[in-house]
């Protein structure tokens, strides 16, 4: 297990395809607040989820056979919260290098719920029954897939022991929330794709970068914990 390092300078060798006409977009939403408002933990984890309301879902719920799941695993120690992420393996055929949240595709008869903590299980040995589901993110909808994302968010009663499965996974993340929520670290830009200025999310780590479905999804949960973003924060396509 690792987590985010290298010499110190942020942003990692992933591949950004970014078109002609990009420019920047909006601040990070929890830009100007104080430090310790920037230092969740996870009594403010289970508060923040517990008063917003139920998720948004997808447009295509209704056409969409099997969807996939991700969990956004947290856990505090020392009085600040922790996400577990992943560096997917270069091996894979799709997103391949990328930095994202544990997850794959719903099997038949399987709730979601279950479909993201067997897949963190499969990818880097969390166990199930060590999850807490406190909430769920909106249901995002990707550019590229017919299909849709149902983000959940769990909370570890420590840190965990967490082995990456080769066949997937090349390394373990794991980043305080703190981190995520500096400045400097979260960047917005806009893209010209399909019609329309579409908000690209980026947060900079040492090392990596997070960007696309994974950064808009950690904007959402960074923003709730802020309480700086709602539902709706992630928008449908």
């Amino acid at each position: 297990m690792t987590a985010p390092g290298g010499d110190g300078v942020r942003g990692g060798p992933q591949h950004i395809p970014r078109p002609p006409g990009v420019f920047a977009g909006d601040p990070a939403p929890w830009a100007g607040l104080p430090p310790d408002r920037r230092r969740p933990d996870a009594a403010r984890l289970r508060e923040a989820f517990a008063v917003i309301g139920p998720p948004r879902p997808s447009p295509r719920a209704a056409v969409a056979p099997l969807a996939a799941a991700v969990l956004a695993a947290c856990f505090e120690e020392d009085g600040e919260l922790f996400v577990v992420l992943t560096r997917r393996s270069g091996d894979l055929r799709v997103h391949s290098g990328e930095v994202a949240f544990p997850g794959g595709r719903q099997e038949p008869g399987e709730d979601l719920a279950t479909t993201a903590c067997r897949e963190a299980w499969e990818e880097v040995g969390l166990e199930p029954a060590s999850v807490e589901i406190v909430g769920e993110l909106d249901h995002l909808s990707t550019i590229s897939s017919r299909s849709y994302i149902a983000p959940f968010v769990g909370l570890l009663a420590a840190r965990p022991t967490l082995v990456a499965n080769p066949s997937e996974v090349d390394a373990v993340l794991i980043v305080a929330c703190s981190e995520l929520l500096a400045d400097g670290v979260f960047r917005e830009e806009r893209w010209p794709i399909f019609g329309a200025d579409r908000p690209i999310v980026f947060f900079e780590l040492v090392g990596d970068t997070v960007w696309g479905a994974t950064a808009a999804m950690l904007r959402q949960l960074l923003g709730i914990l802020t309480d700086t973003v709602g539902r709706g924060g992630l928008g449908h396509d």
